[in-house]
């Protein structure tokens, strides 16, 4: 299929901050976004809803937001986040994440998704090993699961995951899990974030950062097969006008650096008003332009804005995806907008406290 614009339910205003389903999921049709579900989303409809038994309440919240779904025709690009789960040095726990798992598999049935999202972990090394064999052999186990009710795993390396933070790492999973059901979603801030970004810097960037991003792109481009990309997510970061080290307001000495950046931080794409600076067209250029990826380009905005609880935030920030995924649209020659009739965009963005986010 062509490229389709999409966007993280989260990433139109968080559920803890009163930004209800039905709400994001307005704004989402009115400017033709397709919805990746955050799981958070899922879980605070559920608690809403009545009833001792909360698993019982998140198949009731599934049936819920694909019946919504249905009404303003979204698709449900996939379930995400299943956190933390290869490499797990407690077997027990393992076993357990393996049940939730087979849970998840229930949820996405019923949302009509048939992709389930996986980002690589960040607990402590003491939590989690970084033996390759032992990772390997965990995503076989949850791809084997997966297919056998027919559905699809994208493995995604986050810039501050405790053994696998970078693309290469990441894809070096899927050649090995070697599953036609197990993939890779590219994010564009987390590649950027590692290989070219250092909020902590000076510079706010790594040592030679230019090159070793063209070399990584280069690597991406003559390794990946497209085929096994399942889709990719789009956004940027804020150039900080001082380095995130202790005294920054989003410092937490429980957090790597990239980690509290991303949570506080991100824009949409083409936000260089607000301060994007990272090389996210090029990375988009290797990906949409030189691999010829043609599928769901999804908006992952992760920001202190979105924990504003005034009620314009989903209307807020489904302007900036729009207007995000125009400038998309218009760097890369890609066809017009589906579903979508927008026209002029204002750029609002909404003020708030500090966000608690999961990624």
């Amino acid at each position: 299929m062509p490229c389709r614009p999409a966007i993280s339910s989260h990433s139109l205003g968080r559920a803890w901050a009163n930004h209800n389903i039905e709400s994001k999921l307005d704004e989402a049709a009115r400017y033709g976004f397709d919805i990746e579900l955050f799981y958070e989303d899922l879980e605070y409809l559920a608690k809403s809803l009545p009833g001792p038994i909360l698993s019982d309440k998140l198949i009731q919240a599934a049936s819920i937001v694909r019946s919504l779904c249905d009404e303003r025709t979204i698709s449900v690009v996939c379930l995400q986040p299943f956190m933390h789960y290869e490499g797990l040095r407690d077997r027990r726990r393992h076993a357990e994440k393996v049940e939730d798992f087979k849970f998840w598999m229930r949820l996405a049935h019923i949302l009509r998704t048939s992709i389930i999202s996986i980002p690589s972990t960040c607990l402590s090394a003491e939590e989690v090993s970084g033996d390759i064999d032992l990772i390997v052999e965990d995503m076989c186990e949850l791809a084997d699961l997966a297919a056998s009710q027919r559905l699809e795993i994208a493995y995604e390396s986050l810039a501050w995951g405790t053994h696998i933070d970078t693309w290469e790492q990441c894809w070096e999973v899927v050649e090995r899990v070697n599953r036609p059901n197990f993939g890779i979603c590219l994010d564009t801030f987390n590649m950027a974030a590692r290989v070219y970004g250092d909020p902590a810097a000076p510079s706010r960037k790594n040592q030679h950062a230019e090159e070793a991003m063209r070399q990584s792109l280069d690597r991406l481009v003559t390794r990946i097969d497209i085929s096994k990309i399942k889709y990719v997510q789009v956004v940027d970061a804020e150039y900080l006008a001082e380095p995130l080290v202790e005294g920054h307001p989003f410092y937490d000495s429980h957090q790597p650096a990239r980690m509290s950046w991303s949570r506080n931080c991100r824009l949409f794409y083409g936000e260089q008003d607000r301060g994007a600076y990272l090389p996210v067209k090029a990375i988009l250029e290797a990906i949409l332009v030189q691999l010829g990826f043609e599928g769901w380009v999804s908006a992952e905005l992760f920001n202190k804005s979105l924990t504003d609880e005034q009620s314009s935030v989903p209307r807020e920030h489904a302007q900036r995806a729009a207007k995000s995924w125009q400038h998309i649209v218009a760097d890369f020659s890609l066809d017009a907008l589906p579903k979508t009739a927008v026209n002029s965009i204002p750029a609002v963005a909404a003020q708030g406290s500090l966000p608690r986010a999961q990624l």
